[in-house]
């Protein structure tokens, strides 16, 4: 029997837990900052999350936090989350039922793109056409994301079809039905980010993708088949065999 019996959807916790472990591997964290949630019930308002100050190498699956969005309260809990975790998390999954996963960072690239006049990723490959017409670009920074900030962001996820908002001046922000869904988007966003950063340093003209052909790709990769289950499963099985305690 798990000796984290008592606690609930171990299943999701384990792979939230993968997925903060392997954000470090791929060097897209920051010191403690930055946040994962995943909503646990049927109307999305509440969700597990990383503990306030804890550092994503050491995040386990026991150690996630559920919380309320709709609970008064939560800050005044003693494992309250980050005040700004609260601010953005807290009024998406009041807000926006259909992002179960929630995905933010400040990774290189995506923030590099981020601090653009033009923020917006143009389809100028098979990567960056996953996001086409799935993307919002939050031109209105108006500081951390306590509530009043939070609450303006989640306004900006209000049509299910966006899975990213490039954060301007900030970083992005990932939503998806499921980790892996979720955990894929944000490593893809930031391969395609890479890419078309470098592109723009070579100063020549890009070849971007057409509408039609965009998406199309963009469709494609929102039916391949298994592709995000298969990509986490693998994070984990390489998790495991080097000993981790993510599934702590």
């Amino acid at each position: 029997m798990n000796q984290h019996a008592n606690l609930t959807h171990w299943a999701e916790r384990t792979d939230m837990a993968a997925a903060f472990r392997w954000t470090v591997k791929l060097n897209l964290h920051e010191a403690v900052a930055n946040h994962f949630s995943l909503a646990v019930n049927p109307e999305g308002t509440r969700f597990l999350i990383n503990p306030n100050g804890r550092h994503f190498a050491r995040i386990t699956a026991s150690s996630l936090v559920e919380i309320d969005a709709n609970d008064p309260g939560t800050m005044q809990r003693p494992d309250a989350p980050d005040p700004t975790a609260w601010g953005l998390h807290g009024s998406i999954h009041r807000a926006c039922p259909h992002a179960r996963c929630v995905m933010h960072v400040h990774s290189m690239h995506a923030t590099v793109l981020a601090s653009l006049a033009d923020s917006t990723l143009p389809p100028i490959d098979q990567n960056s056409a996953m996001f086409f017409g799935r993307q919002v670009v939050d031109a209105h920074y108006g500081g951390m994301a306590f509530d009043e900030e939070g609450a303006r962001c989640a306004r900006l996820l209000a049509d299910p079809k966006i899975t990213t908002m490039i954060m301007g001046n900030h970083g992005v922000l990932i939503i998806g039905a499921t980790v892996a869904e979720t955990f894929n988007r944000l490593t893809y966003f930031e391969r395609a980010a890479e890419t078309y950063i470098r592109a723009l340093q070579t100063g020549r003209p890009l070849r971007v993708l057409s509408d039609a052909v965009a998406e199309k790709t963009a469709q494609e990769w929102e039916a391949y088949p298994g592709f995000a289950n298969f990509h986490l499963a693998e994070i984990k099985a390489l998790l495991d065999q080097e000993g981790s305690s993510y599934a702590n």
